[in-house]
């Protein structure tokens, strides 16, 4: 119960300094702190599916680059609807999609799971290339709306939303035992009358949504996409190395590790005028979070049980209390 009320008194502190930054900084600063909401949010989408399921997936920059693309053609000619009513269209598309794929691959496990979901980002740029509605390797344009703190408040919205859906599905509900069950030991976890596949799929379709609203909101944000700016491998590799170091399948591990991360970029940009020097950073933080910090930044902060209960164990007892049986 006390954990609880920690996460809820967290959670307040934040959205108050959200609400406050526009008035301290300027617009520079404020397009930082948007981009860096941006990757906490992102991070926490991919961390539902590859830190509470365990399923490590490569191809989250389709999903990502789903909602950008929805969005840049429904707000386009001959179409013109407002931004806030491509992101349930964007939702829709991505959620088909994310079941499509998700239905087949996810009877895979590590690195085949992983270079199917890379396979299927990879399909999805080279059809982005060479399709015309989609304007090709040239991108399509979007309409311009320079309001730097509607972006950042649009943003700052979607990002607090997301840790709480995360917080209230994940860390506190049955859904979330029964997730991090099948990823401690999928076969025990259908023994106890889980069904594990619709549950990898519910939280596979949600990973996949949660990246294309922030997609949407880019696309918007940068009023340019193109095939490599929001399909590329690169966005979901970020994504893998924010959530690792901040902390594999936690709640704060994304946002440290996102938000560390992408400050920490913009920083070097502004000093040195590239990003070759934070190639070399990010590879030595890798390196010293796995042999120091397997559990990442997060983990320091974790409080330590008395006793060794497992999820399994924590999930047979919340199913046995409610009289839980069958495959649900």
């Amino acid at each position: 119960m006390k954990s609880h009320w920690a996460d809820l008194i967290i959670l307040v502190v934040v959205v108050v300094v959200l609400a406050l930054l526009p008035v301290l900084v300027n617009n520079y600063w404020l397009r930082i702190a948007t981009g860096a909401l941006m990757w906490a949010g992102l991070a926490c989408s991919w961390n539902m599916l590859g830190g509470y399921a365990g399923y490590i997936n490569f191809g989250q920059s389709a999903f990502f680059g789903l909602g950008a693309y929805t969005t840049a053609l429904l707000m386009g000619d001959p179409i013109n609807l407002p931004f806030f009513a491509t992101i349930p269209a964007g939702i829709a598309v991505t959620a088909i999609c994310a079941i499509i794929i998700g239905a087949p691959t996810l009877r895979l496990r590590g690195a085949y799971f992983a270079i199917a979901t890379w396979a299927f980002a990879e399909a999805l740029t080279q059809f982005a290339n060479v399709m015309d509605f989609t304007g090709g390797i040239g991108g399509l344009n979007l309409p311009p709306f320079l309001n730097e703190r509607f972006f950042y408040f649009t943003m700052s919205g979607a990002a607090v939303l997301t840790y709480l859906v995360t917080w209230a599905l994940f860390e506190h509900s049955r859904f979330g035992l029964k997730v991090k069950a099948l990823r401690d030991h999928e076969p025990a976890a259908e023994a106890m009358g889980i069904n594990t596949s619709l549950v990898k799929l519910q939280t596979f379709v949600l990973s996949a949504v949660t990246a294309a609203v922030f997609g949407a909101i880019f696309a918007y944000w940068v009023t340019f996409i193109n095939p490599k700016s929001v399909f590329g491998g690169d966005i979901t590799d970020q994504m893998v190395v924010m959530v690792l170091l901040g902390g594999l399948g936690s709640l704060r591990g994304p946002a440290i590790g996102g938000i560390g991360l992408f400050v920490v970029s913009r920083l070097i940009w502004m000093r040195w005028g590239d990003t070759a020097f934070y190639i070399a950073i990010l590879g030595a933080a890798i390196v010293l979070v796995v042999l120091f910090l397997p559990n990442g930044i997060a983990g320091l902060f974790a409080r330590r049980p008395a006793k060794s209960v497992t999820v399994l164990d924590k999930a047979a007892g919340k199913l046995a209390g409610t009289g839980e049986g069958g495959r649900n």
